[in-house]
């Protein structure tokens, strides 16, 4: 099956480890990065689409943080 994630976070080096962290787990990016202004925070976030193929059958009980 693939699985997809979208990762979001603040524009910090989170953003860049939570990224990397998937990367290392087999994760790969899918499309391009994201950039908006939180405007209810004030602050900008980022975001990161990625996909895995890994071993099942989805359904919606997937835990996508457990591939």
């Amino acid at each position: 099956m693939k699985l997809y994630r979208f990762l979001s976070e603040d524009d910090t080096s989170a953003f860049c480890h939570k990224v990397t962290a998937a990367l290392n787990k087999g994760w790969e990016l899918h499309g391009a990065p994201t950039y908006a202004f939180d405007a209810a925070n004030g602050v900008m976030r980022c975001g990161q689409a990625v996909v895995k193929e890994v071993d099942g059958t989805y359904t919606p009980d997937t835990k996508l943080g457990d591939h």
